[in-house]
């Protein structure tokens, strides 16, 4: 199945000539024809696929291409992809930034949500008509059929709401985890973030309300800001500051019947991450999880000597690939409830697979600002 998408995707990609494009389609199209002959094989329908074939800019080097169907074995399940986000981390990785990312030529993509189309001879627990989503993620989610191995699909409810099926993974479950992972955090205790208004962000919001934690909420300064502030608020924020109200020397007297964050977390660095330290409480702990900003952390002495505050890091990835498949699919589950009760909301936009390059575009913040972009195939 690899080798024959990477031909496909080496046939249009890496030539220059129509006719060596269209000879080699033809090589792949007869190839295809007579393996299903020869074999009688079980086969994908052919797929449409955001492809690149080199890391750059991604409104530059992705396109959609067809790809040929390929062969379901007996230990495999075909997915009809339903829905797939456009992260952050799939234009990194597009760009050739982020710490791991495919071999191109490649398929774009990392998490979605899809319906089981055909299964393997071997395979069971799911079967056609189910919703499945790659768990942990995988590579290559922004295609119209897929084709994995059983163990790489986890069967979810489908009266979850698509656009919440489709991105549930990479987001919430890093707020469920970040807010679980670093320090002990009873009822009535506080954390404080920046970064309030993205989705992980909205996610620690609503989940630390759940369990009785209030939340200080650290936005930037643009139009809008009033807004942002309110519904923030309406989700479930205790406080919400700009930053420039927070040019103050003593920000805790901000904080009125809000006890001093023990945890604090930090997407944008540079003055923001700043901003989050001052916050917090003696021995408290700061998880960076991003960089927005592209500037670095600059800490003072006095936080490390006198309140002995600690600065870690968190990355889902890594967290998902310590043999966490188990215990990463029950929360999953659990968030995924969280979402159909209507107790879990962030805003997308639903973007037709054809206008692919539009939800790009938005997504790249080349259209001013747009919630998250959700393909929907």
């Amino acid at each position: 199945m690899k080798f024959a998408r990477s031909v496909a995707l080496k046939a249009i990609n890496g030539s220059s000539s129509t006719s060596i494009f269209n000879s080699g389609w033809a090589h792949l199209r007869r190839a295809q024809s007579q393996r299903i002959r020869a074999y009688s094989a079980l086969m994908s329908p052919p797929s449409k696929a955001v492809v690149y074939d080199r890391e750059g800019s991604p409104e530059a080097v992705t396109k959609v291409i067809e790809i040929p169907a390929v062969e379901v074995k007996e230990n495999d399940v075909c997915v009809k992809m339903l829905a797939a986000p456009i992260n952050p981390s799939d234009i990194n990785r597009i760009q050739g930034v982020y710490p791991v990312r495919p071999q191109v030529p490649a398929v774009g993509g990392y998490e979605g949500v899809g319906e089981v189309y055909s299964v393997g001879s071997a395979v069971t627990g799911v079967a056609p008509g189910d919703w499945v989503i790659p768990s942990p993620p995988s590579f290559g989610t922004w295609q119209t059929y897929i084709v994995k191995d059983q163990s790489v699909w986890h069967k979810i409810n489908k009266d979850t709401p698509v656009e919440y099926a489709a991105t549930i993974t990479v987001n919430p479950l890093s707020a469920f985890r970040m807010l679980e992972d670093f320090t002990t955090l009873n009822s009535g205790d506080s954390i404080v973030q920046n970064g309030s208004t993205s989705i992980v962000g909205q996610c620690i919001i609503q989940i630390a309300r759940f369990r009785g934690i209030h939340s200080i909420n650290i936005i930037r300064d643009r139009a809008g800001s009033d807004e942002a502030k309110e519904k923030l608020k309406k989700i479930g924020a205790d406080e919400v500051f700009t930053e420039s109200q927070l040019e103050v020397k003593n920000v805790k007297s901000l904080l009125a019947n809000v006890p001093e964050p023990a945890l604090g977390f930090n997407c944008v660095g540079g003055n923001s991450a700043s901003l989050v330290l001052k916050f917090m409480r003696q021995g408290g702990t700061m998880v960076t999880y991003g960089g927005m900003s592209k500037k670095p952390i600059t800490v003072s002495t006095s936080s490390f000597i006198f309140k002995d505050l600690s600065l870690k890091g968190f990355w889902l990835q890594k967290w998902m690939g310590s043999d966490k498949a188990t215990e990463c699919r029950t929360m999953i589950d659990y968030l995924l409830c969280l979402a159909r009760e209507g107790k879990l909301k962030y805003e997308m936009e639903l973007v037709p697979f054809d206008d692919f390059q539009v939800g790009l575009s938005k997504a790249l913040g080349l259209q001013g600002s747009h919630p998250k972009q959700v393909i929907k195939f």
